[in-house]
């Protein structure tokens, strides 16, 4: 008999492999299946109704499918983004469909999920229980332009917001406006049933009703605020919609709404809760561990900056933190898209990659630092990989590979950069998704 080889245990001498190990630490602590049980309701009297969208609603639906009871009625409809789905567990019966749109950008097989899941929460009675399941990435996933405005509209916005350099509560104040069924319109509709929602947290201060952007959640924004934001940052809309949105018309239902009365609303996996265990994780392997904040904001590359000051000051010994330490973060960071020179070739990246960038320009090739940065989701924008690795060589392995980081920096192409380098975190979809994950390793 072959014995079995150990499990490499993450060390200090290979740095990367030791970051990689704690994002899949913070992921796994996210994982639904992981985190759904103690949240999940009796079956009611009535019928069970699942409905939901998100990058992890595939896996959070297969999670209420292999804990609810066998004999008691399950159905319903959820939409995950397109290879989001996870392989089935073998003899777990499919009581949920699910189905696959586009993110970030949405798409007409997002609009007829959102219309059938609509149409799912007529006739319901007080007898039944929906069961909302709600996870990041369900603002473009769960696609009802309101009145007025047709897909294209809805597209086209919903790019340049991502563009703009706009936080998420910004977009989603937009997106909630804009639509016939998010900002807690969802909820409204389930009236009378009851309604539990369970949720995955990726948005800063875990707001849920932010997380996207909040269609079983009552919305305390408004018309006048959505306008303001379109104003801000040069978004138009058609004539006929910006009326609606300058009477009113188009307000949301509000704290103190009949039809949300009783709703439940549980976090079952939150950005903290991931960094705490990637922390734990740290601090079993002797490292010395900075948790700044979950709730992190702003330009990705300042961002990067801002750790990569961090990083210098403490490998230099000019800080509080003692070697060896990890330094973690998290939140969601924007990526403001620069505008481009006439036959510029366009950058490709995300937030995770342009922080990266950031901090490997400030770090300059400080010795003994190493950081990862990563989405939890297991995609950085739109590309195919989480994120990218920094090393206290990337600056001169780029460099002999004629690579100038402000060139990158310029075009926001954090993918160009890290692909030459070998340096990308592919790890393809995770199921989960509690943003931004960032550690910066100094020795």
């Amino acid at each position: 008999m072959t014995e079995a080889t150990p499990p490499t245990v993450p060390s200090l001498a290979n740095p990367s492999a030791l970051l990689r190990h704690l994002y899949d630490v913070a992921v796994q602590r996210a994982l639904p299946l992981h985190n759904t049980a103690a949240q999940l309701p009796p079956p009611p009297k009535g019928r069970t109704l699942v409905l939901g969208a998100g990058k992890a609603g595939g896996a959070m639906a297969q999670a209420v499918e292999g804990l609810w009871p066998a004999d008691a009625p399950l159905s319903g409809l959820v939409v995950t983004r397109y290879h989001h789905v996870p392989p089935r567990p073998e003899g777990l019966p499919q009581r949920i469909e699910v189905v696959e749109a586009s993110h970030p950008v949405p798409d007409a097989a997002g609009l007829e999920a959102a219309q059938r899941i609509l149409k799912l929460s007529e006739g319901l009675t007080a007898d039944d229980l929906v069961l909302c399941l709600i996870s990041g990435g369900g603002s473009s996933l769960l696609t009802l332009p309101c009145e007025g405005l047709t897909l294209r509209d809805k597209q086209r916005i919903n790019r340049q917001l991502l563009e703009s350099g706009a936080h998420i509560g910004e977009m989603n104040t937009v997106r909630k406006h804009l639509s016939a069924i998010k900002g807690g319109r969802l909820a409204a509709a389930c009236a009378p049933a009851r309604v539990v929602t369970l949720t995955i947290s990726d948005v800063p201060g875990d707001d849920v009703s932010v997380i996207a952007s909040g269609p079983t959640v009552a919305d305390a924004s408004t018309c006048a605020e959505a306008l303001d934001i379109l104003r801000r940052y040069a978004i138009e809309v058609p004539p006929a919609v910006r009326a609606q949105l300058e009477s009113g018309a188009l307000e949301t239902p509000k704290p103190g709404d009949p039809r949300l009365a009783g709703i439940q609303t549980h976090l079952i996996a939150t950005p903290q809760q991931s960094l705490d265990a990637a922390a734990d994780a740290a601090r079993a392997l002797g490292l010395n561990v900075v948790v700044l904040s979950d709730e992190i904001e702003g330009e990705s590359r300042e961002v990067g900056k801002v750790h990569a000051a961090l990083a210098r000051s403490t490998a230099l010994g000019r800080s509080s933190f003692a070697k060896p330490c990890v330094i973690l973060s998290g939140g969601e960071t924007t990526v403001t898209v620069r505008p481009r020179a006439e036959g510029q070739k366009k950058g490709r990246g995300g937030r995770a990659g342009e922080f990266c960038l950031g901090l490997a320009q400030a770090l300059g090739g400080q010795a003994g630092v190493w950081a990862l940065a990563a989405d939890t989701d297991g995609i950085d924008g739109v590309e195919d990989n989480a994120g990218a690795l920094v090393t206290p060589d990337t600056l001169a392995r780029a460099a002999a590979l004629g690579l100038k980081i402000t060139d990158h920096l310029a075009r926001n192409d954090a993918y160009g950069y890290f692909e030459p380098l070998g340096d990308l975190v592919i790890t393809g979809p995770t199921h989960t998704n509690v943003n931004d994950f960032r550690a910066v390793l100094v020795v």
